[in-house]
């Protein structure tokens, strides 16, 4: 597999798209922002198995590969897009990392201050591709 440092995902339940604030811990990169499902390379996995075992891992969803609708690349990232019904939210899990979650329009986080502005750009490249 190509190199790639991690895997995030853009995941809709119903309209709204998964947000999850990050902690404030020393050496953390974007400390308190807005940030999307995901995280870090483990060994040789996979970008799939990377964003998809991080979801689990973060929000408690168990999702397959046939539910990653879209995948694109940025710089050393890999980001996926997937649709759940609106039913799914009654199924998250928050994990152990971040201070919280929530659901949030994805045009809002697209322009929100304090999202992440690389996922920001990936969001919004998203809905620009996505057909209607």
């Amino acid at each position: 597999m190509q190199d790639f440092g991690g895997a995030k995902l853009i995941l809709f339940i119903g309209e709204r798209i998964v947000v999850l604030r990050r902690d404030h811990k020393p050496g953390i990169p974007w400390p308190g922002r807005l940030d999307l499902p995901g995280g870090g390379r483990e060994r040789l996995e996979s970008p799939e198995h990377c964003v998809l075992r991080e979801t689990h891992e973060e929000i408690g969803l168990r999702l397959g590969a046939h539910d990653l609708i879209w995948r694109d690349r940025f710089h050393r990232g890999v980001f996926f897009a997937a649709h759940l019904p609106i039913e799914a939210e009654q199924r998250i899990v928050f994990g152990s990392e971040g201070q919280g979650w929530s659901l949030m329009e994805p045009q809002l986080y697209a322009t929100h201050p304090e999202a992440i502005p690389h996922f920001a750009e990936m969001v919004r490249r998203y809905l620009n591709q996505k057909p209607v």
